[in-house]
């Protein structure tokens, strides 16, 4: 049996998880994951209430705002979440197997939403890189 601090952690560590997903391209393919914890506890409501934390948190990002918004949701999600393991015992076992999963797939936090990108470089002499995202430059043959 799970004590309150195991509890509490797995919680803690579930919900920062899904606030980092909320605002990626990937929240779509872990959704219906998500929402099956919540399957007999109102899940409607649920996904309305993560369909309003993303689109808070997807206009925080476009607006350059810091990370005070995520911090807040990952605390109402915990919280969330605890009462669910608390109400439905065997949602635990559901909860960590997510967390080995689909909450952790390769890629799946990559691809931040946000908004336009404008990179500028003034370079006298000299090279400049620059990228939204991933880059490699090699030079002689040599990264």
């Amino acid at each position: 049996m799970e004590t309150s601090v195991e509890l509490a952690g797995l919680a803690t560590t579930a919900a920062a998880r899904l606030i980092d997903l909320l605002a990626t391209d990937g929240w779509e393919a872990v959704k219906s994951s998500v929402l099956s914890l919540w399957r007999t506890a109102h899940p409607q409501r649920v996904e309305e209430e993560l369909d309003d934390a993303r689109a808070e948190l997807i206009q925080e990002q476009q607006a350059g705002g810091d990370a005070e918004l995520a911090g807040l949701l990952a605390a109402e999600w915990r919280a969330r979440i605890i009462r669910l393991l608390a109400t439905r015992p065997g949602t635990v076992d559901e909860l960590r197997a997510l967390l080995a999963g689909d909450l952790t797939a390769p890629g799946a936090s990559e691809q931040r939403i946000a908004g336009p990108l404008t990179l500028e470089a003034h370079v006298s002499g000299g090279d400049a890189f620059q990228a939204g995202r991933d880059m490699n430059v090699t030079r002689g043959g040599q990264p």
